[in-house]
């Protein structure tokens, strides 16, 4: 993360902690929507490089998890009779984004969180809107063909991700291991691989497609066809609030049912998307479309 942008966050902090309520050590715990409705004001956080879910083309904040934010925040906004309701945009990054939620400093995150049964320990999870593979990109001259042919090579992970675990639990499985190391952002542990300070970079597929369309070295790395694991995303939100969740979940649960999540869907995944016009091809997932069906919040 350069300078610039640990400066965007720091101030994005601060404004959001300012404006927000008082939050307590151990987490945040009044409704959400009272609280949004006594600031005039619901709180997302977004990624900043997490193409395509939540990322930054230019100034604006876009993606598929941000357009499912947004009808989010247009259903929170029918609920609370209230169509001037501002939205304040926070960048989260993966280490950051659960305790800022907990603590009230963000409402939503909206990025490509994984739900799992660990997760929800400390947060909630709308029902799952993504279904992604975990795969590594390395560079195409290692020779690195297999996830087998990881062993004793160097691989990074971004820090807060699942993939250290996952890494760790499928090389275990074949009497294998890695020399881990560990990146603050997406960007940071691509780098790494490029400047060959690691061999392979393992994420979430989805991810890493995005990634590699937009890089200037794209050319140069692949993505193994193996997959680690497999992870459903949801959106976040606060732990212990069935009124809010409910309203969550069920304005995806419309989408669901009336195809507005696959025509978003279609729209970042099967089509040209900002900045560089790239179109990821990545047809939905038998696994998505059977969630799509038959909802669930369910984590791994």
């Amino acid at each position: 993360m350069n300078t610039l942008t640990w400066w965007r966050l720091a101030l994005a902090l601060l404004a959001a902690l300012l404006s927000a309520p008082t939050v307590q050590a151990q987490g945040y715990n009044h409704p959400t929507l009272e609280k949004i409705r006594e600031y005039g004001a619901i709180y997302v956080g977004h990624r900043e490089a997490s193409i395509p879910f939540s990322y930054l083309a230019g100034d604006e904040v876009v993606g598929y998890s941000k357009d499912l934010c947004d009808r989010i925040v247009g259903a929170i906004r029918d609920q609370l009779d209230d169509p001037t309701l501002k939205v304040v945009l926070v960048p989260v990054t993966s280490s950051s984004r659960l305790l800022m939620l907990m603590t009230g400093v963000i409402d939503l995150e909206c990025g490509s969180t994984t739900n799992t049964k660990i997760r929800q320990q400390q947060v909630a999870f709308g029902v799952t809107t993504f279904v992604s593979g975990v795969k590594a990109v390395t560079r195409k001259d290692v020779g690195i063909e297999r996830i087998a042919d990881l062993n004793g090579k160097v691989v990074v992970t971004t820090a807060g991700t699942t993939t250290e675990r996952v890494v760790k639990t499928v090389l275990a499985m074949r009497n294998a291991s890695v020399r881990p190391k560990s990146a603050r952002t997406h960007l940071e542990s691509l780098s790494m691989v490029v400047s060959r300070q690691a061999d392979a970079f393992v994420l979430d597929d989805a991810i890493l497609s995005g990634l590699l369309a937009d890089s200037p070295d794209g050319g140069k790395l692949k993505l193994l066809e193996e997959n680690f694991g497999f992870e459903p995303y949801g959106i976040a939100l606060r732990k212990g609030d069935p009124e809010f969740k409910k309203l969550v979940d069920s304005t995806l649960i419309r989408m669901m049912r009336d195809g507005e999540i696959e025509k978003l869907y279609n729209k970042w995944f099967m089509s040209p998307i900002p900045p560089k016009n790239v179109n990821l091809q990545i047809p939905m997932s038998g696994m998505l479309k059977d969630l799509l069906s038959n909802p669930s919040d369910s984590g791994i």
